[in-house]
């Protein structure tokens, strides 16, 4: 690979990091520390109510499901993958991945403030809840594997992991665990890392490493963005039809306003994995090359 393609990889990479940290800090923002931020996701947390009797026994299945024995299960068989395709340094920039990010997670979700505006009092005492942990194992997991996966199953596996993580995220907010901007933040860390982890690969590569142009998965990347940012833009448009009511208190509104917020969050919730995942997938060709050097 040579050193000018090495530079732009390099220069890409730190700008998806400080894009997706930037993003993190306006989510934390605007949910946390403003009233008309907490107020939304109260909404869309309240919503989660239409249908709960349908959806319970899924969602706890998929959110019981996610364990340290679980998360370390599936770090050690991502390791197992990128080591018997003979990638140490893949194998230790994956496991880096998934602890980097839900170390993170709990440092975040245990050191950042939430202040009390009175607009969810039932869930005052909690305190915060931003980032969710179950959201940043099913993405960080995710994109792990698809950073360890041979290039003929990587798309496939790219699909899957981003469906996956966006369940387990919707499913947090159907539960009642987790506030929609949760996941979201939950997702913009895994982001993060998961760019940071691509430069660790970029240092560790060799300069005969041989980067194939066929090898960029151009299509799937731009379908999971594009998908993404329709279902963000439909966030978008749905929380913003809810400001008309903010002055009528989540437990006070009728059911349609309840459930388009938290449909429109759970687009938001699907349309930020997505677009994670199809952030990472642009650029992995490079990272993984065909011929290590």
């Amino acid at each position: 690979m040579r050193a000018t393609a090495r530079g732009w990889t390099a220069v890409w990479l730190v700008v998806l990091a400080l894009v997706q940290a930037a993003a993190f800090l306006a989510v934390w923002r605007v949910a946390v520390h403003l009233e008309i931020g907490q107020w939304v996701d109260t909404v869309a947390l309240t919503g989660n109510r239409i249908g709960q009797d349908t959806i319970d026994g899924p969602v706890d299945r998929i959110l019981n499901a996610m364990s340290v024995v679980s998360l370390l299960a599936a770090t050690a068989m991502i390791g197992f993958i990128a080591l018997i395709r003979g990638r140490i340094a893949l194998a230790i920039t994956a496991t880096l991945l998934i602890a980097g990010a839900n170390v993170t997670t709990q440092l975040l979700k245990y050191g950042l403030s939430r202040p009390d505006y009175g607009v969810d009092p039932e869930r005052a005492a909690v305190g915060n809840s931003l980032p969710s942990g179950h959201a940043t194992v099913a993405a960080s997991v995710a994109v792990a594997l698809m950073l360890v996966l041979p290039r003929k199953v990587r798309a496939v596996g790219a699909f899957i992991g981003a469906g996956y993580a966006a369940v387990a995220g919707v499913a947090t907010l159907s539960a009642g665990w987790h506030r929609p901007s949760d996941a979201v933040a939950a997702y913009l860390v895994v982001g993060v890392w998961a760019a940071l982890a691509g430069l660790l690969l970029l240092v560790a590569q060799r300069e005969q490493a041989e980067i194939a142009p066929g090898d960029a998965h151009r299509v799937a990347a731009l379908v999971l963005g594009l998908g993404g940012v329709l279902a963000l833009v439909a966030c978008g448009l749905s929380l913003s039809w809810l400001l008309d009511l903010r002055g009528t208190g989540p437990e006070e509104l009728a059911r349609r306003p309840l459930f388009v917020g938290y449909a429109g969050s759970a687009a938001g919730i699907a349309g930020t994995m997505a677009v994670v995942m199809a952030l990472a997938l642009t650029v992995v060709h490079r990272l993984v090359p065909r011929v290590k050097g």
